[in-house]
């Protein structure tokens, strides 16, 4: 059963994977309309060239009703395309396809994760310390940005789909803040997934080699018998008084005096560790030798 974590997690992916689609739709219908784009000033020179004298369209008379009005002044646009009718319309107009283009790459790039390097260094708000507030944002940019002309229903429904997705990667953006792409991430879901799992003590032993088991063996008991009897411990059949009384002597002894008695009646040995002082303390040997030296030479003087 998914817990509250993998639902955000399901529900962040989704949106992720919603928001790829949304951009690759753009990048197919900004490549589409740029194509038409320059089919429709293509012809709107040629009717040009043809007949310069042309003012309007003779709808009732023209057989062909593709011709294209390309100098009647009271037209803003080339007819059937998103291309401004002033000097140099069409360059812009092909230059904010290229444009948008670029960004739709650049975003897909940022929410697939690749290259996440050069994001955080070079563009860090599409990277991993920020949150979908900016990819939100650039979202709906792209989105007023083609739904602010005349394009057709493919176009239409991508932008706007994408202007949607833009609002929604901006909610999630002020609800998670910085903390969303990690809470998305499918590594970091797999490093928290194995964080949870129980922990499992190492053990020491060669690889091919099957695991040792826990429970003690009768020869490691018996050592372990034989140990409590060497210090002074009871056995199964001894007195429990007595066990007892023991017990109390050998734990009572501690790390002072009585504890290194002990020890040394057993034949362990007490090593002191030696003095570690720093370079620019004076030795003590040094120091008694020093001030030693003017008492002897008062006492000569005073004998």
């Amino acid at each position: 059963m998914p817990t509250r974590k993998g639902y955000i997690f399901i529900g962040l992916n989704v949106v992720r994977a919603l928001s790829i689609i949304a951009l690759l739709l753009l990048f197919a219908s900004s490549i589409v309309t740029m194509v038409h784009d320059v089919q429709s000033v293509n012809a709107f020179i040629a009717a040009g060239k043809a007949n310069p004298n042309i003012r309007t369209v003779d709808t009732d008379t023209t057989a062909n009703a593709t011709d294209v009005d390309c100098l009647t002044a009271d037209t803003d646009y080339v007819e059937g395309s998103t291309v401004p009718n002033q000097p140099a319309g069409a360059f812009w107009a092909v230059l904010n396809r290229l444009l948008i283009i670029f960004q739709v790459i650049v975003l897909i790039m940022s929410e697939v994760g690749w290259p996440a390097a050069f994001f955080n260094r070079f563009f860090p708000i599409l990277g991993d310390a920020f949150g979908l507030g900016a990819l939100g944002v650039i979202q709906c940019l792209l989105g007023a940005a083609v739904l602010s002309h005349h394009v057709d229903e493919f176009a239409l429904v991508s932008a706007f789909f994408l202007f949607s997705l833009g609002c929604v990667n901006i909610f999630l953006g002020l609800v998670f803040r910085e903390s969303v792409k990690w809470r998305r991430s499918p590594t970091a879901w797999h490093t928290q997934y194995e964080d949870t799992k129980p922990a499992i003590l190492p053990t020491s032993r060669s690889p091919g080699q099957a695991p040792r088991p826990l429970v003690m063996s009768q020869g490691s008991t018996a050592a372990w018998d034989k140990e409590r009897e060497a210090y002074g411990g009871y056995t199964g059949g001894a007195d429990a008084s007595r066990s007892g009384s023991l017990s109390s002597q050998k734990s009572g002894m501690g790390f002072g005096r009585q504890g290194e008695k002990a020890a040394l009646s057993r034949g362990y040995t007490v090593t002191r560790p030696p003095e570690a002082l720093p370079t620019y303390v004076p030795k003590p040997a040094a120091h008694a030798r020093s001030s030693s030296a003017p008492s002897l030479g008062d006492s000569e003087t005073a004998v």
